[in-house]
């Protein structure tokens, strides 16, 4: 995987929301959105 800079676009990808529901990228098209990425542990990164 290639690393993201500031203002490039974001890969397609499907991930499960907090219901377990699969939820992709394109699925939100056109829709405000706020990805938030932590470490599992809670540790500090």
């Amino acid at each position: 995987m290639n690393e993201l800079k500031v203002g490039d676009l974001a890969p397609k990808f499907v991930l499960s929301n907090n219901k377990g529901e699969q939820v992709s990228l394109e699925e939100l098209k056109g829709k405000q959105i706020l990805l938030s990425f932590y470490p599992v542990a809670f540790t500090p990164v």
